[in-house]
């Protein structure tokens, strides 16, 4: 391995964890080398590294700063802390895909400024976000985003369990959530983090409005997301195509990538 490469860890091997790990182990990215992954089943992800032309240790959470300049975390949202705490208080860089949880850990970001550590939150499924991030120089006004998914794609979220909301049998659209981006959070910690994103980028979690819709007649994962700044007013809508998990769009491993490739490169084009 060149010394000046950038290793990569890969914390989670769901379905973009693996498309990641896939690619990088490729080498799609020069200069980004993937040294180490971990998931919750070892057996089955050594199983899956070796098929790589190159080594890649297995390792549990713990073991994974030691062997890596970056981590990306692809885990389940109450993994964060423990996957990117070890990175930050060695001041290295976490890619944090659970924007949402980010939320509700300021303490992550208090570590980051504290070691010179770095928490990065790629744009994902969120088109224009450059565009967000540059209005928040000036005044925003507001921020809405209605998101809407195959009910599938909304399964499992602790927000319709509480609420006794079902989506069995569901013929129609149906408007499942109504609130801000702090709350859309805390309720579907795995289906919006796009949500959290805007609102990390733009006028906060609180101010950000939200809307979930669990649509039985599309099967693409759709966001519409509208802003009234002072510096302009903009509409914005992605349609994303699912990955292996409905949750979560393909785009999402391709960002990650871009970021990468970004951070390596001579020329970097976006904000």
């Amino acid at each position: 391995m060149d010394p000046k490469s950038v290793r990569v860890a890969i914390a989670g091997l769901g379905a973009i964890g693996k498309a990641l790990s896939t690619r990088l182990a490729a080498g799609d990215v020069p200069g980004v080398v993937l040294s180490a992954v971990s998931a919750r089943n070892q057996h089955k992800a050594q199983e899956f590294v070796s098929t790589f032309a190159g080594a890649v240790k297995v390792l549990t959470i713990n073991e994974l700063e030691a062997e890596a300049d970056i981590v990306v975390e692809c885990a389940p949202a109450e993994l964060l802390p423990e996957i990117v705490e070890p990175f930050l208080r060695a001041g290295k860089k976490a890619i944090v895909l659970s924007a949402g949880a980010l939320l509700f850990h300021p303490e992550l970001l208090a570590l980051a400024k504290e070691s010179g550590g770095a928490i990065l939150v790629p744009t994902g499924a969120l088109v224009g976000l450059d565009a967000v991030i540059a209005a928040a120089e000036g005044r925003i006004h507001s921020v809405t985003m209605v998101t809407r998914k195959p009910p599938g794609g909304l399964r499992g979220a602790t927000y319709l369990a509480d609420n006794g909301i079902s989506l069995e049998g569901l013929t129609e659209p149906l408007k499942v959530f109504a609130g801000n981006a702090r709350e859309a959070a805390q309720g579907f910690p795995a289906n919006v983090n796009v949500a959290a994103a805007l609102a990390l980028a733009g006028i906060g979690p609180e101010k950000t409005r939200i809307e979930i819709w669990a649509d039985p007649t599309i099967v693409r994962n759709m966001h519409e997301i509208k802003v009234d700044s002072d510096s302009a007013q903009f509409t914005m809508t992605i349609e994303n195509i699912p990955s292996e998990n409905p949750k979560t769009g393909r785009i999402v491993a391709q960002s990650v990538v871009a970021m990468l490739r970004k951070m390596t490169a001579a020329l970097r084009v976006g904000t």
